[in-house]
């Protein structure tokens, strides 16, 4: 039995997956024109939709597979990286916000609140009770 911390957890974080992979579709065309028009990264050949699907999904990839460890395999290690990882994905907003569109911004600026909600949620007394005991050895008591 999880806690309803790490329940809370997978349903905010999931969600922000969800959102963010709307958003990367909805944006697709804005982010290979910046892609384009950057002379660097063109001649590096990265200004191609087969780049920008695979950067993405490699994402997105990373963030499922730090889920799973959090979710199934309560790793405490798998809890900080994405704490860290978050929290420099946090602190990068305001640069992120000064060269995309609104409407993007404003997705972006919602995915991160869910993040940081759900990592909040991570450090909660019964998320601190999952990580401390693991999946199976938790006692259905704990949590009443």
């Amino acid at each position: 039995m999880r806690p309803a911390s790490i329940t809370l957890f997978d349903r905010l974080f999931l969600g922000a997956i969800v959102i963010g992979i709307l958003n990367t579709a909805l944006s697709f065309e804005s982010v290979m024109a910046q892609l384009k028009a950057d002379p660097a990264v063109a001649e590096l050949g990265m200004a191609t939709p087969g780049f920008l699907i695979g950067s993405a999904a490699f994402g997105y990839a990373i963030s499922l597979l730090l889920w799973f460890f959090i979710s199934r395999k309560a790793s405490s290690i798998a809890k900080w990286i994405l704490t860290v990882l978050t929290v420099i994905g946090a602190l990068m907003i305001p640069f992120s916000i000064a060269t995309t569109p609104l409407v993007e911004s404003l997705i972006v600026v919602a995915i991160t609140a869910l993040q940081l909600v759900a990592i909040w949620c991570l450090f909660r007394p019964d998320a601190k009770a999952w990580f401390a005991h693991g999946p199976k050895g938790m006692d259905p008591a704990a949590f009443e």
